[in-house]
This record gives structure tokens, sequence and C-alpha cells, in this order.
């Protein structure tokens, strides 16, 4: 008789595959909208007068309120399950977007267009998709399925930002942001797929204690190979919150049109899933330290190209497609390296810690963006910054030790 190594469940409608096709479409909705916010940079500048490092300062918050909350909002999910979590940050994000269709003053954007939105992108990214995946999908499916959610949050940008262009086009800035606000909605039903169980954290009589909150983080940094790929994962933010806010406006400098930022944008949505899926697939069959070696050097190497050579649609729109392949295709491998070292027990946690690196890195990505253009009139200096942090994060990866910790024996309960 075969033993399985996925814990025996009672039959029930989340099966496996139900699960991927829920945490894909709320990947979608959360990931899509934000993805497409540096659309209204322009017009919201203009309509109030504001200079770029107003907007960018907003997003600059969301960023960072975004990694600030990922590490309490995945230890909550893991202690206490993933729905209620999903709901209240569905919430807040949809708040946050309907406010910011308000948002006559700078202190207003920021509340709307960066604290709820931050806090609220922390309780329903992709981030908690993933921690769900972790614990309901059995492990040999985990690659894919974690490809899978970060592809469905590409597919999310390469649909919203071309359909904000449109939204902005045909109606207004305000109405777009408000249709965006009633999407987030459909986040609440989907979520009741990726209900997890709460964790009792003395377990059942006479078992062995599970490991607590405090025991998993003082494991997970005191072991090199995590605080290297925290550190690594910083690269990524920096590098995606920086084009998703200022490429737009960069490549309209440059002599483009509008309409060629929102679809470079959706290109790089739309060629992430092909690097997502990929990504997924070869964590199987490489070392997970080299994959990201690669994709940070290989995101150096095509900066480079980009901002060396004339700028033109065609040349826009081939960095879209490069930069697509190697833009969340980092999550897959950082995610699973997460569950290889420490488990699944505390995997929304402890990669929510490596997500408040990336977040840091988006912060500074976007906020030196908006102040570099404002002192020199050029992104320049935040391009060669985005190339050498894309070569040492290529180096830094290179060290981790890709095996379980060792764990002495744990007290019984």
């Amino acid at each position: 008789m075969t033993v399985s190594s996925a814990p025996s469940r009672p039959a029930t409608w989340r099966t496996p595959l139900v699960v991927v096709i829920c945490g894909c479409a709320i990947a979608m909705f959360a990931f899509g909208p934000r993805s497409s916010l540096g659309q209204f940079l322009t017009p919201m500048s203009l309509t109030y007068g504001w200079g770029r490092e107003v907007f960018s300062l907003a997003l600059a918050i969301q960023n960072l309120l975004w990694g600030v909350g990922q590490p309490f909002a995945g230890a909550i999910a893991d202690r206490f399950g993933t729905i209620r979590v999903l709901c209240g940050g569905a919430l807040l994000y949809a708040a946050g977007l309907a406010l910011m269709a308000y948002s006559d003053t700078p202190g207003v954007l920021h509340l709307s267009a960066g604290v709820l939105i931050g806090f609220g992108l922390s309780g329903c990214s992709f981030n908690l998709v993933i921690g769900a995946f972790g614990k309901l999908v059995p492990e040999h499916m985990r690659g894919l399925a974690f490809g899978a959610g970060t592809a469905a949050g590409s597919f999310g940008q390469f649909l919203f930002s071309p359909l904000a262009r449109a939204l902005i086009d045909q109606f207004s800035w305000q109405a777009a942001l408000l249709i965006f606000a009633a999407l987030m909605l459909l986040i609440l039903p989907l979520s009741l797929a990726l209900r997890t169980p709460r964790n009792d954290a003395k377990g059942p009589p006479g078992s062995v204690a599970p490991q607590s909150l405090t025991q998993a983080l003082s494991e997970a940094f005191g072991h090199r190979s995590y605080v290297l790929l925290v550190l690594g994962f910083f690269t990524c933010g920096f590098q995606l919150a920086f084009v998703t806010v200022h490429l737009p406006a960069f490549l309209v400098d440059r002599g483009l049109s509008a309409e060629v930022g929102a679809w470079t944008i959706g290109v790089i949505g739309l060629f992430n899933i092909v690097g997502s899926l990929s990504s997924g697939w070869l964590m199987s069959r490489m070392p997970k330290r080299y994959i990201l070696s690669i994709i940070y050097f290989l995101r150096a190497v095509s900066i480079v190209v980009f901002i060396t050579l004339p700028m033109s649609p065609m040349s826009a729109l081939i960095f879209g497609a490069v930069t697509g392949l190697l833009w969340l295709s980092t999550v897959p491998p950082t995610s699973g390296l997460v569950a290889v070292m420490f488990g699944t027990r505390w995997l929304a946690m402890l990669f929510g810690f490596a997500f408040f690196s990336h977040q840091v890195g988006g912060f500074l990505g976007v906020l030196i963006g908006g102040i570099a253009f404002e002192a020199t009139g050029s992104y320049d200096l935040v391009w060669w910054l985005s190339v050498f942090f894309g070569v040492a994060s290529a180096v830094i990866n290179l060290p981790i030790v890709e095996k379980p910790v060792v764990r002495p024996a744990l007290n019984p309960a």
C-alpha cells in the first residue's frame, strides 16, 4: 500500500486545483491595481499642481507599510488562519483606492495610497496566497503552485495597467480608482477556498510542542543563509517599485506616449507569467540560489542595455518583455528556500520578513526616484543604483545553503 506524504484530509470541495485557482484569482485582483498606480502619477500631479515627489512619497509609504505589515499579517495567518487576514486586507485595500479618488491634498493621498493600500496589500497580496499554498497544496506541487500564484499577480499587472489607462482616458482617473476599489471586494468570496485551520500553540495532550513564534524568529535570524536571502531580496523590491512607478513617466520624458508606458508595464506583467512559471518549474531541477543569482545578474545587464541604447517604442516593449521574464520570478525560489530551511509552520511570517526587506528596497526605489528627478531632472542615478544592487544580490545569494536547519529535540508539551 502506498502511503502519501501529505496529511490525510476529509473529502472537501477545496481540492488543490480549486485552492490554486482561487489563490491565483486573489493574487491577480490584489496585484493588478497596485501595479497600475504609476498611471495616476501624471493626472493627479497635474490636477493638483504637485511635483512628482508628492506622489512618489505616497507610494514609497505604501511599499514600506506593505513590508512592515507583512510579517504581522503572516504571523496572524499562520496562527489563526488565512481567511481573516485576506478579508481584512481586501477591505483596507478597497477603502484606500476609494479614498484615493478624493485625495485633494498630499496628506490625504499619503493616507489613502500610502497607509491604507500599504496595510491592505500586506493582508491580501500574493504573499499570503503563497503561505496558504504551502499549507494546503501537496509538497510535490508547491513549486508550480508558488510560480502560478506569482504569475497570476503578473497577469493582474498585464490586465490592469492598460485597463487603468483606458478608464482614465474614457472616464476619469477618479472613476478608474472607484472601479478598482469595487473589484477588490471580489477577494472576499475567493478567500473561502484558502481557509487554513488555527494552529494550537500547545498542541494536543502528550504531543511534542510545536515551534513557537519567538523560537521561529530566533532560529531564522540566527541562520546565515536566511539572512543572506533577506538581504538579497532588497534589490528585487528596489528595482520593481522604481520601474512600476517611474517607468511610465520616464518614457514620456524621453518622448514616448503615455500609452507606450502603459503597455510596457502590461508587457512586463504578461512575460512575468512565463518567468514565474518557469522559475517554479526550475526549482525542482536546479539549486534555487543559482536561479536567484542568474535573475539578479540578468536584470542588471538588461537595465544597462536599456538606458544606453536609443529610446523607441520597440526598445521600451523589448525591455518590458525581458524585465517581465525576470520580474517576480524571484518569489518562487525565495519562498521555496524559506520552506526548505524552516518548513511551512511559520512560512507566511518568515517569508513576510524577507518581503519586508523587499519593501524597504521598494520604499527607497520609489522615494529616491522622485527626489532624484526633482533634483536633477533625470532618473539616471536610480537606474545605475539598480544595476549595482543587481550585481550585489547575484553575489549575495551564491553562498546560501539549501537544506533544512538542524533542530534540537523539542520538549514534550
